[in-house]
């Protein structure tokens, strides 16, 4: 088999390089760059793609939830359940607004958040539920929704892997108070450097959560309570803009390819991830191999690029010690044997069969 040479994601615009030399042109044109008619047009735009009445842009995906969290009134001496198998940054939010993450293991099969761990971690402490729609796949929100009723909590949405993904047909996001969502340049939707939004229902919340993102500021020079720096810049949002009438797509690409991997790669050793919910977006293709260390370093001779998300439970991070994490032994092990295949919409469903046989050709090798 002729070698490949697959990048994992390159980052280059591609069919949306004029659209996106149009929009950098436009804002330079303007001399607006901080919260003005790029930021305000695509917050309705983004609105209406996500299907939530508001949407607030911000600095990035973490400040989205940590800004929620604080417009909820959540922090000091609050507890917020949510997920070890994730980016950390999810349980960085938490600790930003100065609540304390309480990890309930992850479903074994979808590898979200197990509605099933959430009722046994509830304390008088807790306020919040924190899901996230990990790897584009949504989290069971019916579950996790019923759960948090019935004590009283609020239902945080962490979708920045989830652009358009919805759960039984509703879009994430909307599913709860709130929903978080970034913008990083590996994102389904990727701006050219960091951003992020909160989109949301309540219009009262959006409101606070836009005073908070500019230093609590009610008008210029008048600070009514203590919020941070973070605005989504004019520049970045002029470039989701320009590149949002691509998610739609991009996301079938994206799901026409998983789907060819899951064809080509049905003889492997592999486990790959069930499809659970009919929304999934696919931001990542993740494979299961209890050989994952051997598998990688010979995709990487057949140049194929892989990477690991996640190969440690954000519950056994260092910085997370202070929060006396109990021992998530679903997530644990997902961690050992997670590996993350090339999937973006510029790959070709010749790279995927060629990849799918390099994978199916490791396990005939020796």
């Amino acid at each position: 088999m002729t070698r490949l040479s697959v990048p994992f994601s390159p980052l280059t615009p591609r069919e949306d390089m004029t659209d996106i030399r149009a929009a950098i042109a436009r804002v330079l044109s303007s001399g607006r760059f901080i919260l003005g008619p790029e930021v305000e047009a695509f917050e309705h735009e983004f609105a209406a793609a996500a299907g939530a009445d508001c949407a607030v842009g911000v600095g990035s995906g973490t400040d989205a939830l940590a800004l929620i969290l604080r417009a909820l009134g959540i922090g000091p001496g609050d507890e917020v359940i949510t997920t070890p198998l994730s980016a950390a940054y999810t349980a960085l939010a938490v600790l930003m607004a100065g609540a304390r993450p309480v990890f309930a293991d992850v479903d074994k099969e979808r590898l979200t958040l197990d509605p099933g761990q959430i009722a046994p971690a509830v304390t008088p402490r807790t306020r919040a539920v924190m899901p996230v729609h990990l790897y584009g796949q949504p989290a069971d929100m019916e579950a996790i929704r019923d759960i948090a009723s019935r004590h009283n909590l609020a239902v945080i949405e962490d979708c920045c892997q989830a652009h358009l993904a919805t759960s039984g047909g509703r879009p994430v996001g909307t599913l709860g108070v709130a929903g978080a969502f970034s913008f990083y340049p590996t994102k389904n939707l990727g701006a050219l450097g960091d951003g992020g939004a909160v989109v949301t229902n309540d219009r009262s919340l959006a409101s606070r959560i836009r005073r908070l993102r500019s230093g609590g500021q009610s008008d210029t020079y008048r600070h009514d309570e203590a919020g941070v720096n973070s605005r989504l810049d004019e520049l970045q949002a002029a470039v989701l803009r320009a590149r949002l009438p691509f998610l739609k797509p991009w996301t079938a690409i994206r799901r026409r390819l998983a789907g060819l991997y899951r064809q080509e790669l049905g003889t492997a050793s592999v486990r790959t991830l069930s499809e659970l919910d009919q929304g999934h977006v696919y931001h990542l293709f993740v494979v299961r191999s209890a050989r994952r260390a051997d598998l990688q370093r010979h995709l990487t001779r057949e140049g194929v690029e892989t990477l690991v998300h996640y190969p440690v439970p954000v519950s056994q991070q260092k910085a997370l010690r202070e929060a006396q994490p109990a021992p998530c032994p679903n997530a644990e092990a997902a961690c050992e044997e997670v590996l993350s295949l090339p999937l973006r919409p510029s790959l070709t469903p010749a790279h995927v069969r060629q990849i799918a046989a390099a994978v199916c050709a490791f396990d005939t090798r020796d």
